[in-house]
Order: C-alpha cells, then sequence, then structure tokens
C-alpha cells in the first residue's frame, strides 16, 4: 500500500513539473497566439490512428537522441519549401516550446528554392504569429516570432541542405509527396520520415484558399503539437522510472 501511494505522489510530482513547464511557456507565448495554441493542444487525441503511426515513430527518434545527450535537429522537408515545409518548422519550434522541450531546432528547405508563399505567411499571421517583413524581392526573408524569450525564425526559401541548415545527423521529414518521390536520399539525414500533406496551392485564386490554408495550419499544428507531447509523456515516464 506504501509503495502504490509513494508511485501516486511521485506521478503527481512529476505530473506538476509538466504542468509548470507548459504554464511558463503559455507565460511567453505571444498573446495573440495563446487561444489557438490551447485549442490545438486540447485536439492532439483527435489525430487519426493511422498517423499516430510515423508520428510516434518520429517522436521515438526525437525522444532518444535527446536521451543520450543529443539535440534533435529536424529538417522539414518540402519541394518548393513554400508552404508546408515552413508551416510544419513553425509549428514544431511552438510545440517543443509549449511542452517545454530543450534541445529539439527546427529547420526548412526545399529541392528547389522559390519563395516562402504570401498566403503562407498570411494564414500564420491569422493565428496569432507576429511575422515581420525583413526584406522584399523575390524571396524575401520573413522574421517569425512565437514567444517573447525565443529568437526569431527566419522564414524564406532555401534549399534542405542550404546554409544554416544542418548537413548531418538530422532528421529528415518529407512534407510533400513529390519531394518524397524526387529525393529518396536526403544527404546527410540519419533518418527520414514521410508525413505529406496536401499542397493548399492547389486552391490558390479560388474562394476556398483561405478555407484550404487555415486547415493545412490546422493540421499541421495539431501533428506537431502530438509529437511533441509524446516525446514530453516518454521524458517524464523515464524521470519518474528513474526514482524507484
Amino acid at each position: 500500500m506504501k509503495t502504490i501511494l509513494a508511485i501516486g505522489l511521485a506521478a503527481l510530482c512529476c505530473a506538476g513539473c509538466s504542468t509548470d513547464r507548459q504554464a511558463r511557456s503559455n507565460a511567453n507565448l505571444l498573446p495573440a497566439l495563446r487561444p489557438y495554441v490551447k485549442e490545438v493542444a486540447n485536439e492532439v487525441g483527435t489525430v487519426p490512428q493511422e498517423r499516430k503511426e510515423v508520428l510516434n515513430t518520429i517522436a521515438a527518434d526525437v525522444t532518444a537522441r535527446l536521451e543520450a545527450g543529443k539535440p534533435a535537429d529536424l529538417t522539414f522537408i518540402c519541394t518548393h519549401n513554400s508552404r508546408r515545409s515552413h508551416m510544419s518548422q513553425i509549428w514544431a519550434a511552438t510545440a517543443a516550446y509549449y511542452y517545454g522541450i530543450e534541445n529539439v531546432n527546427t529547420f526548412s528547405g526545399g529541392t528547389q528554392a522559390t519563395a516562402c508563399n504570401c498566403r503562407t505567411v498570411a494564414a500564420m499571421r491569422r493565428v496569432g504569429f507576429d511575422i515581420e517583413d525583413a526584406t522584399s524581392g523575390d524571396n524575401p526573408i520573413y522574421l517569425v516570432r512565437y514567444a517573447t524569450d525565443r529568437p526569431v525564425i527566419r522564414a524564406y526559401s532555401k534549399l534542405y541542405n542550404g546554409d544554416g541548415n544542418p548537413n548531418r545527423d538530422f532528421i529528415a521529414l518529407m512534407t510533400c509527396s513529390v519531394a518524397d518521390k524526387s529525393c529518396p536520399v536526403v544527404q546527410g539525414a540519419s533518418s527520414r520520415y514521410a508525413i505529406h500533406y496536401v499542397d493548399p496551392r492547389l486552391c490558390d485564386d479560388t474562394p476556398t484558399e483561405t478555407t484550404a490554408y487555415n486547415e493545412r495550419c490546422r493540421e499541421i499544428a495539431r501533428e506537431m503539437f502530438y509529437i511533441m507531447s509524446e516525446v514530453r509523456n516518454h521524458l517524464d515516464t523515464v524521470k519518474l522510472a528513474s526514482r524507484h
């Protein structure tokens, strides 16, 4: 009985630590972003089971790296690095921050370099990200903020192995089927996963354009939060087990 009680108290203590981590992160999330993030965090249980299979594998990979004392570098790849890969990079960073997970670094790139699409920027602004137009031209740089105590994310189109992105021992996440097929081997990646998302570009300049971008933003956010919630749960479970 005493053993059961001790384990129960330890679990409550661990849960409290997790709650405190989230509370600190929430306190520093941009105020405009907090309501959306809260909704997304409450939706992680709605991720379809077939998607959870690959997301769980990614979470396990991230967890293993962190437990080994290594950073988890995630590079999200699509053809043009203009829409889905940027959304994934930004949401993965936000989710890791929300769950208080250190040493997760997120990047994005393409098999070609074009530009971060203005519709992507608009969609991310609608949910509460602070995005500054840092430069103009054919491939402008946007500075994306999600928290007051984290560095900005520089969003612009680049090759997945371009300057600023890791060139070895990173996790490659293929966000589009075209890039997945055209780039079967990602140079420098130590692991590679396909997490295809429907391209909202298919609805550009149509009455459903805004809806398509909003839906893709929400789907990607929910899945990045699912991955990081699984990482957080595993790290907490290991920490609890080490106390006994």
